[in-house]
């Protein structure tokens, strides 16, 4: 359990009653829903709240069902389908709009530097405070500054875009100011407690009555209606403040507990990257399995390898330059040598590898291609699609390239990642095609491009739009073990994921 999903458990012991003990002396919440009517009634007769044509009662029957009572027509219905849960003895259920003075959209004005008054936006309230030395000014005339003042205690809601729903509970106001709008501030009784309203506003069951009431569109709005039909469990006044004082004295705990939690998931996460990798270097340098001698060696491998190649490039799939290839080779010194058209030059390994195998530079095995250019409807597959984050895009033209085939990224931020098409369609304009040779075990291939993933990533070239490094990802010297033991270190590389998991 995360700290968000503890604080949330919390919140909902809170709204239940589970929290603190019930104490029988408390008054009643029925008497304080009492008072509130009756304060809403004077303020009524004095002007200063309109009435609420939806205002309403909800009581508990007989029969032990809730019911709602439409105050202005004497309507009643039955509510139970929309209680979620039961509340202690003492408490009661409420709608938002009944314990509201008013819920009042904010005011659509230009932001200035200099004005009349200051106007807090959705932008000026960060991690639950106003930032007020950002808060820009307005103009507004001065009869209508009284509608949209912000006073301690005002909660101001999110009505709509990415924050849509989220909260904020006034707790001080420096200087005079009102709110825009894209916000609704919401002011309800001063009998009840300011931050148990706000704890409804963070708890689950409010998210879901939001949720249920957002207008789903490109841009994601709720309006208050959807908060004044919202109903909250209501605690007697002093339970009410002994559930405030019990969260606050919880909420360092819970800071403290989400930052250690956040802590530990970034090192298991850590941990989990590390070992893998660690897994992956024990499979390219042949220490994950055991070599097997009647396997015999992999020199035929790249013979294989250089014919296949010759024969692509004869068809025109392969360029030319894909046969300039090197020979890696060790001297009767133990040490390393690389010759290129006849030229012989000692290098350094950058991992040991066994005796049985080949080396080659990655260029040897595998190529990056262009793809077959092609016209007619197909599925546009880009970095954002094939990693599920944008729906299918169909285009009349574009390089394709087959399901089960392999395409690198060879732009952007995480150049070097190697996706397997999951369907027909067109290489996006950041990718090539990667072929590797049919005489080696493709996941073999992948596994060390894997390994590599952090390199190829952090030595892209290029400032404006970074790209791959060619030069280094074909340089790269694979380790080319027989074509079983390719395999058979493979299905050890996939045991340890399924333990990894």
């Amino acid at each position: 359990m995360n700290g968000k999903q503890l604080k949330n458990s919390i919140l909902q012991w809170a709204i239940q009653g589970k929290l603190v003990p019930q104490d029988p002396n408390d008054e009643p919440a029925s008497v304080l829903l009492d008072k509130i009517r009756q304060e809403k009634e004077r303020l009524i007769k004095e002007k200063k709240i309109k009435r609420d044509k939806n205002a309403s009662i909800i009581y508990r029957g007989e029969d032990n069902s809730y019911y709602e009572k439409i105050l202005a027509t004497g309507e009643v219905k039955c509510i139970d389908e929309e209680i979620p849960f039961d509340v202690p003895n003492g408490w009661e259920w409420e709608r938002w709009g009944n314990i509201s003075q008013s819920i009042q959209y904010g005011y659509n004005a230009p932001a200035l530097e200099h004005g009349a008054i200051k106007m807090v936006r959705i932008s000026d309230i960060q991690e639950n405070c106003v930032l007020w030395d950002n808060v820009p000014y307005c103009q507004i005339e001065e009869n209508d500054i009284d509608t949209y003042l912000l006073k301690v205690n005002d909660i101001l809601f999110a009505r709509t875009g990415g924050t849509v729903g989220k909260s904020f509970l006034v707790e001080e106001v420096p200087e005079k100011a009102i709110y825009a709008g894209y916000l609704i501030r919401t002011r309800y009784s001063s009998l009840l407690n300011p931050r148990y309203m706000k704890s409804f506003m963070e708890s689950q069951l409010y998210w879901e009555q939001l949720k249920n009431g957002t207008i789903a569109t490109a841009q994601p709005n709720c309006n208050g209606k959807t908060l004044a039909k919202m109903l909250l469990p209501i605690p007697p006044t002093k339970e009410q403040d002994r559930i405030v004082e019990k969260l606050t004295q919880l909420s360092s705990f819970l800071d403290n507990y989400g930052l250690c939690q956040d802590r530990l998931n970034l090192l298991n996460k850590e941990i989990k990257e590390q070992f893998k990798k660690s897994i992956l270097q024990e499979a390219i340098q042949g220490k994950l399995v055991p070599q097997l001698t009647e396997e015999g060696t992999a020199q035929d491998l790249l013979e294989q390898i250089k014919i296949e190649k010759l024969n692509l490039v004869k068809v025109g799939k392969l360029k030319k330059s894909a046969l300039a290839t090197s020979v890696i080779f060790r001297g009767d010194d133990n040490k390393y040598y690389e010759q290129i058209w006849g030229e012989v030059t000692e290098i350094e390994l950058p991992l040991d590898f066994p005796s049985s195998w080949s080396l080659a530079r990655l260029n040897a095995v595998c190529q990056l291609t262009d793809g077959l250019k092609t016209t007619g409807k197909q599925c546009l597959l880009d970095a954002k699609y094939l990693r599920g984050k944008s729906s299918e895009t169909i285009v009349e033209q574009g390089k394709l390239v087959y399901k089960g085939d392999n395409i690198m990224l060879v732009d952007g931020e995480n150049s070097g990642e190697v996706f397997i098409v999951p369907q027909d369609g067109y290489m996006g304009s950041t990718f090539k095609q990667l072929w590797i040779s049919s005489s080696m075990y493709e996941p073999y291939v992948l596994a060390f491009i894997q390994f590599y993933k952090e390199t190829l990533r952090n030595s892209k070239k290029g400032a404006a739009i970074p790209h791959l490094n060619k030069e280094l990802f074909y340089g790269l010297i694979i380790g080319i073990p027989p074509l079983q033991e390719q395999r058979r270190i493979v299905q050890k590389l996939e045991q340890s994921s399924q333990l990894l998991r």
